[in-house]
């Protein structure tokens, strides 16, 4: 038997590019046909866009999983680990691409970073500006004993010192993990002892919601004991408003002490396409976190193409990717794609509520953003703190382009993105790709693709993507199944970390006679054959033998005008197997009364009734004020599973707020 996911919901709304922008786009509808007569030439052309010091011989190697003819230790078919290189032969440095070259061809003086910490202190950075940091930190690096290969974990708030010290990482061919700077003495500790780190590269303390926290006592219990490290580089951030930090003499360095004094001209060395870049790990919401590897050539040619086209990057443009510098997504469009193409960008600091919850609007207007891209859990909070749509207090006229990452966008967020920040003509470029891609391979180009609210659309020109049932066969229009890239790809990861095996495993193995990468992801095609993302496959709920997208229930749930955002998990019924249970965060403040609650409960589940059909209606409607997500936004649903099913709380060192589950667990408690 094989098992598709059902399909619950239409959407008719269409959206054709406005005809102005169409006009001047950097990529027309031609671009799928020329990429589709010889993938490897259009790749080679994006690779061209680069500058290498020594152009490659050969564009793409693939090895595949293969049976090798024996069984492994469960019995099955043994495969052998597949192997991918791109630019054979090729050699180039990663952070001449970003900085030295736009210096080079004269445009030093561009702003790179327009920078406003959570606090309110600004700094405009040129490209020359960032080309001699950049050069101070690599030879602050070297002093420190940083050679080729060497893994430097980076633990730092989202500052300018941030990128300077990844693009010297870089620069020198070392290896950086980026670590969230608001994670645990713990998951800090796995990233370094896994990686193997020399150097770890942190600071004093950094600024949470307008107060200092202190940072380097915490850093220093993850590295306590720990045997490869040699040096901690502190950057000095919160100052005297985090004294008496722990130091200890011989291993710890100033950040003004080693890069403030270093030289500011550097010599790059060039390396093969095929060394590694970054290692970064996933969130960790089953199993241990994955080291996902990505190396130099390939990854680099397509964050920035891929940034080149989707978000049709102009010279006139500031652009704005809102992810914390330790997500996947920041490594590819605020890093390595925008800087590639020489675009000027805003870094800001803090959360989007300090010291007020206008606070990302007063930055669009402040700097003349045009192109803003962000999570859809941050949209659906806009709606819940502006359930009358934004006021005109702040200027949004620079906006001609948005978009979405992290989670799939439900419609009616998508409306109110485009209608209350985009002013209802800019178009917005919802994105699917993951860790394991390295740079989006589903989302629409702006100047051409019609757009449906709450579709990713179509992949990308160069790349072919497969929804498919269980056996790997395409399913019909209209249904649902597993989300498959056909093929390879240049940014694609290349192994996992000292774990190749787990690599084949986790997203070779399953499809290996058809050759797909499973992402692990659930989607659906509508009846045009666009693409809609379903969440997680662990995230489907079988209800009597129903499989069900709990991204279509979050999204039937949210176009009610009193919900703002909501979680939606299955959990343990005698009669049905699985129920849905949802939690739900109202968009207004409701009133502590029993009997209004139960109303609010009874026209959720008739209005999900009515969207999307009885099979789909919660069992248990859970009013709660925040959700547990990671930094990067995603909805750590598992955890809401756990907590009704009585199950202990897993992993949650990757959750921007550990006290959240602790919250809705009481409330639960209580509602029993």
């Amino acid at each position: 038997m094989t098992e598709t996911i059902e399909n619950l919901s239409r959407e008719t709304r269409v959206f054709p590019p406005p005809a102005d922008f169409a006009a001047t786009a950097n990529v027309d509808g031609s671009e799928w046909a020329r990429a589709a007569r010889d993938p490897l030439a259009f790749w080679e052309r994006q690779a061209d866009r680069l500058d290498w010091a020594e152009r490659w011989h050969t564009a793409h190697t693939w090895s595949p999983a293969r049976p090798t003819g024996g069984t492994d230790a469960a019995g099955e078919l043994e495969l052998s680990i597949p192997s991918a290189e791109w630019f054979v032969g090729g050699t180039l440095n990663v952070a001449v691409n970003c900085v030295d070259r736009h210096v080079v061809a004269g445009r030093g003086d561009r702003v790179a970073i327009n920078f406003e910490g959570e606090l309110g202190d600004r700094e405009v950075i040129t490209y020359a500006d960032l080309q001699r940091r950049v050069a101070q930190a690599a030879n602050a690096l070297t002093a420190l004993g940083i050679v080729e290969g060497d893994r430097v974990v980076v633990y730092l708030p989202v500052i300018p010192e941030s990128i300077v010290i990844t693009l010297a990482i870089a620069r020198l061919g070392a290896i950086h993990s980026l670590v969230f700077g608001g994670f645990s003495a713990e998951a800090l500790r796995f990233r370094v002892e896994d990686t193997g780190a020399k150097l770890l590269v942190t600071s004093d303390g950094q600024f949470r919601r307008g107060k200092a926290v202190a940072v380097k006592s915490q850093a220093d219990a993850a590295v306590a004991g720990n045997s490869t490290l040699e040096h901690v580089l502190v950057v000095r951030r919160t100052g005297e408003a985090t004294p008496g930090i722990p130091w200890t003499e011989g291993r710890d360095v100033w950040w003004h002490d080693a890069v403030g004094s270093a030289a500011d001209v550097h010599e790059p060395q060039f390396f093969d396409s095929e060394t590694p870049l970054f290692i970064i790990y996933t969130s960790g919401t089953t199993g241990t976190p994955k080291g996902v590897v990505h190396t130099s050539g390939g990854y680099l040619t397509q964050a920035s193409w891929s940034h080149w086209a989707i978000f049709d990057a102009q010279d006139n443009d500031v652009y704005w990717c809102t992810a914390d510098l330790a997500w996947v997504t920041a490594h590819t469009y605020v890093l390595y794609g925008p800087f590639s193409n020489g675009a000027t960008s805003v870094l800001y600091e803090g959360t989007p509520n300090t010291p007020h919850t206008g606070r990302h609007f007063e930055i669009i207007e402040r700097y003349g953003v045009t192109t803003y891209y962000t999570a859809p859990t941050l949209i659906r909070t806009f709606m819940t703190w502006f359930p009358d749509g934004l006021p005109a207090t702040w200027d949004r006229s620079s906006i001609r382009l948005l978009g979405t990452v992290g989670e799939s966008i439900n419609p009616a967020a998508w409306i109110w993105f485009r209608e209350n920040v985009g002013r209802g003509d800019a178009p917005i470029v919802d994105t699917w790709w993951q860790s394991e891609t390295g740079a989006a391979i589903v989302a629409p180009l702006p100047g051409v693709t019609h757009l449906k609210p709450g579709s990713a659309t179509l992949a990308l020109p160069g790349l072919a993507v497969r929804i498919v049932d269980e056996e790997g066969v395409q399913v019909p229009f209209g249904s649902g199944g597993y989300i498959v890239i056909d093929g390879t790809w240049p940014a694609m990861a290349r192994t996992i970390w000292r774990n190749p095996e787990r690599y084949r495993d986790s997203y070779w193995k399953k499809y290996a006679s058809r050759g797909y990468f499973f992402a692990g992801d659930g989607a659906k095609y509508d009846d045009d054959g666009y693409i809609w993302l379903l969440g997680r496959i662990d995230d489907v709920i079988n209800v009597s033998g129903h499989r069900l997208s709990t991204i279509e229930i979050e999204s039937a749930l949210v176009s009610h005008p009193m919900v703002g955002e909501a979680g939606v998990v299955g959990v343990a019924d005698a009669t049905t197997g699985q129920a849905i249970a949802a939690f739900v965060i109202p968009s207004t403040a409701m009133a502590d009364d029993p009997a209004a609650a139960r109303e609010f409960e009874a026209a959720l589940r008739a209005h999900v009734t009515h969207e999307i059909g009885a099979i789909a209606k919660p069992r248990d409607i859970v009013i709660v004020p925040d959700l547990p997500k990671t930094r990067s936004g995603k909805i750590m649903r598992r955890l809401l599973g756990d907590i009704v099913d009585g199950r202990e709380l897993g992993d949650t060192t990757s959750l921007q707020d550990d006290s959240v589950p602790r919250l809705i667990a009481e409330i639960v408690r209580d509602r029993r």
